[in-house]
C-alpha cells in the first residue's frame, strides 16, 4: 500500500468527539499555526531586572517627547514606571500625616520599630514613607528611619510596626572582671525614642486584593455602594480586585484604580508636583466638577480629551453613577464643567447596571456594560461625542477581557465570545465548552485579553475551576479564524510596537518579553515550554477494518532552534474502539543538527520503524527540551490494511 500523506485541519477542536473530529487536532498546549501547520509559540525571557510587588494586571507602553521609553505597572501593591531598566514607584500618597502625630519606639537589640499614630487605619501591607524624623538611638539614626517602609503589624487602631534595616543597638566595651565584653545598647541608653516632633509621614496608596472575594467586585450586587473616600467606600476599595487602568496623555499619564480616584502622573512637574509619584487629578484642577471617582479611564487619541466611565456627575461629586461617561476639554485634564466655550460634557447610557470595560479603535470606542454594547463616536461642537446602542444581548466576562485591532474590537463573554466590526456578532468557538466547563467562574473578573498581532492572535487568559489565578489561555487567530489554547500564567500583556516584543506580566513579580526564543526563561537555566499537539482518531474507511502501521517518515523543521541536536518526540497510538484508551508505541524521535560553519542544516530522521495496530491511530508531536522550536510538515505513515478482526 503506498505511503499516506496526513494533512490535518487547521486548529483545535474540542466541540467533537475525538473520533467525530477525524482529519483535525484535537488537543495541545503552547502551539500555533502558520499557513495551516502547527509549530511551537515563542520563547519568553525576562524584559526587566527589578521585580515589583503585588500582582500587576496593568501594562502600560509609551515614549515622551525626548525619545524615552516608559513601562507602566499598576499592581495590587504600587503603582511603577520602568525606564532604562530602572523600576521608580510612583505609588501616589493616599493620606499625608502632619508633623507631631507620629512616635516611634524601638527594643534594644531588635530591629522591629512601634509606631504610634491614633488612629491610623492603616492595614498589614501597606506601604509609610516617614521624613523629618530624628534619631532614635543607637543605630537606627534619622537616615535609617527617613525611608519607605512597610507595615508587618498592626495590633490595634493606634500602633503598628514596621522592620528598621538596622537594628537599634550600638557597640559599647565594658571591662567586667579584667576581661573586655563588648555589649549592644541604645546609643542614648534607653530602649525607646520618639524620633523627634517634626515626623511627617505619608501613607501610600493602600494594597488592594489579589483575588476576588465571593459577593464583591463589579458581577455581584450593585456597583456603587458609597462615595469614594467614605466609610463604605473606603471598604469597597479594599474588597474587590484591585485593578488599574492607565492611558498616556502626551508624554504624561492618566490612570485611576477601578471604582477608585484618577491620578495623573506629569513627567516635567509642569504642575510643580513632584514627578517620581502620581498625584489626584483633582489636586490639579480648580474645577470643582472635576471627577474623583471612575470606573475606567482612557485619552480619544483624535481629540485629547480625558474620558471617565462610570464617574460622578458634576452635580454630585463623590456619588458614582455606573453609568455616567464625562470627558474634559480637549487638551486639558483639569478642565471638565460643560461650557459653551469648551467642549467638556457628559454621556448617560440607558441600558445595563453598569459599564464594565471601554476599548477605543480608529474610529470609536467600544463601551460595554453588563448586558449591552455601546459605539462612542467623536462628533464634534456641539455635542463632542455621542453613542449608539449596537447590541442589547451581549455580555462579558470582565473589565480586563475586552482587546481591539484597528477597528475590530474582541471580547470574552459569559459563555460566548464576541467581535465587533460594525455591528455585534458572535465567534464560533469550537473550544467553547472546553473553556467554560473547566472555568472559575468566581475569579472572571482576572479574564485578560492579549493582543498578540504579529501572529493575527488575542489570546484570553484565565482561571481555571480549581485555580484562584490565571493558568490557562485561548486563542483567537483573527487572520485564519482558527483556535487553540494552553497553559500559561500571566496576569497583564502589552502587545510589541514601542517594544521590540511583546511584553506580559506573571504572578512571580517579573516581566517578560514574549516570542524570544524557543525556552522558558522564567528560570536560570532557562527550561523547556513543553509545546505539543496531538491529532483526532483517524481510522481506515469507517473503522470497520484494523490497520497496521510499520513506519512513519517525519516532516518536522527546526526553525529558529538554538539547540544542538534539536529533537521533537513523535508518538503514533492506535486503539480497537472509539471509546478505548490508545496504546502508545515509543515514544520515537526525529532530530535535526546544527552547523555553526554553515547554519541550520535540516537533517531529518530519514524513518521511525513502529508497530501499531487497531481501527483508530493518532499522532503525537512534542518537544521537551530548552531551545527547541519546531514547525510540523506532512508526515507520511506506512499503512496497510490488516483483516477485520
Amino acid at each position: 500500500m503506498p505511503l499516506t500523506k496526513l494533512q490535518f485541519q487547521p486548529g483545535i477542536n474540542r466541540e467533537k468527539t475525538s473520533y467525530s473530529n477525524e482529519g483535525g487536532w484535537f488537543a495541545g498546549n503552547r502551539v500555533r499555526f502558520r499557513d495551516g501547520y502547527p509549530e511551537s509559540i515563542g520563547g519568553w525571557q525576562t524584559a526587566m531586572d527589578p521585580s515589583f510587588l503585588g500582582t500587576c494586571r496593568n501594562l502600560n507602553v509609551w515614549t515622551s517627547v525626548d525619545g524615552t521609553q516608559f513601562t507602566f505597572l499598576g499592581t495590587s501593591d504600587k503603582l511603577y514606571y520602568e525606564s532604562g531598566n530602572v523600576l521608580v514607584d510612583i505609588t501616589p500618597v493616599y493620606v499625608a500625616v502632619t508633623a507631631g502625630n507620629i512616635t516611634f519606639a524601638a527594643v534594644n537589640g531588635d530591629a522591629t520599630i512601634t509606631v504610634t499614630h491614633t488612629a491610623h487605619g492603616r492595614s498589614v501591607g501597606d506601604s509609610v514613607v516617614f521624613a523629618a524624623a530624628a534619631t532614635l538611638g543607637g543605630q537606627i539614626t534619622a537616615a535609617v528611619l527617613n525611608q519607605e517602609y512597610i507595615i508587618t503589624t498592626s495590633a490595634d487602631a493606634n500602633t503598628y510596626t514596621f522592620e528598621a534595616r538596622t537594628a537599634a543597638t550600638t557597640i559599647i566595651s565594658l571591662t567586667v572582671g579584667g576581661v573586655v565584653v563588648d555589649t549592644p545598647v541604645l546609643a542614648d541608653g534607653s530602649d525607646t525614642g520618639n524620633g523627634g516632633a517634626s515626623t511627617t509621614a505619608d501613607y501610600l496608596f493602600p494594597q488592594g486584593l489579589v483575588s476576588t472575594v465571593p459577593g464583591t467586585g463589579w458581577s455581584a450586587g450593585t456597583w456603587s455602594r458609597g462615595t469614594f473616600n467614605s466609610s463604605s467606600s473606603s471598604t469597597g476599595i479594599t474588597s474587590q480586585l484591585r485593578v488599574w487602568f492607565s492611558d498616556p496623555f502626551g508624554e504624561d499619564l492618566v490612570a485611576n484604580v477601578m471604582d477608585g480616584g484618577i491620578y495623573y502622573w506629569d513627567k516635567s512637574a509642569k504642575y510643580e508636583q513632584v514627578p517620581t509619584r502620581m498625584v489626584e487629578l483633582q489636586t490639579l484642577s480648580s474645577d470643582v466638577t472635576c471627577p474623583t471617582i471612575a470606573h475606567q479611564v482612557l485619552v480619544s487619541d483624535v481629540d485629547r480629551h480625558v474620558i471617565a466611565f462610570g464617574c460622578d456627575a458634576e452635580d454630585n461629586i463623590g456619588t458614582q453613577d455606573p453609568l455616567l461617561i464625562r470627558f474634559s476639554d480637549s487638551e486639558d485634564i483639569t478642565a471638565w464643567a460643560s461650557t459653551p466655550t469648551n467642549t467638556a460634557g457628559s454621556l448617560r447610557l440607558g441600558t445595563g447596571n453598569a459599564i464594565v470595560a471601554a476599548a477605543e479603535t480608529r474610529e470609536l470606542t467600544l463601551v460595554q456594560t453588563d448586558s449591552a454594547t455601546y459605539a462612542m463616536q467623536f462628533l464634534g461642537p456641539p455635542y463632542t461625542f455621542g453613542v449608539k446602542l449596537v447590541s442589547d444581548r451581549s455580555t462579558i466576562a470582565g473589565p480586563l477581557a475586552m482587546a481591539s485591532v484597528d477597528d475590530t474590537v474582541f471580547w470574552m463573554g459569559a459563555g460566548e465570545f464576541y467581535l465587533y466590526t460594525g455591528t455585534v456578532r458572535k465567534i464560533a468557538c469550537p473550544l467553547r465548552e472546553y473553556v467554560f466547563s473547566d472555568f472559575n467562574v468566581s475569579q472572571r473578573e482576572k479574564v485578560t485579553a492579549i493582543l498578540n498581532s504579529s501572529y493575527g492572535e488575542v489570546w484570553w487568559a484565565y482561571c481555571s475551576a480549581n485555580a484562584t489565578e490565571n493558568d490557562r489561555y485561548v486563542c483567537f487567530n483573527y487572520e485564519s479564524q482558527i483556535w487553540y489554547y494552553g497553559e500559561l500564567s500571566r496576569t497583564a500583556w502589552f502587545d510589541r510596537g514601542i517594544r521590540n516584543f511583546p511584553i506580559s506580566a506573571s504572578t512571580d513579580g517579573y516581566l517578560y518579553a514574549h516570542e524570544v526564543g524557543s525556552s522558558d526563561g522564567s528560570q536560570s537555566p532557562a527550561v523547556s515550554i513543553d509545546a505539543w499537539i496531538e491529532s483526532a482518531d483517524v481510522d481506515i474507511g469507517d473503522g470497520d477494518s484494523f490497520m497496521f502501521i510499520r513506519r512513519i517518515l517525519p516532516d518536522v523543521t527546526f526553525r529558529d532552534t538554538t539547540q544542538s541536536p534539536a529533537e521533537v518526540i513523535m508518538t503514533v497510538r492506535g486503539k480497537r474502539f472509539p471509546g478505548n484508551d490508545y496504546t502508545d508505541t515509543g515514544p520515537s524521535t526525529t532530530t535535526s543538527s546544527v552547523s555553526q560553519a554553515v547554519g541550520v542544516i535540516e537533517q531529518f530522521t530519514e524513518q521511525i520503524h513502529i508497530r501499531v495496530r487497531g481501527r483508530y491511530f493518532s499522532i503525537r508531536v512534542e518537544s521537551t527540551t530548552a531551545g527547541t522550536a519546531w514547525r510540523l510538515g506532512s508526515p507520511l505513515l506506512d499503512i496497510r490494511p490488516d483483516g477485520r478482526q
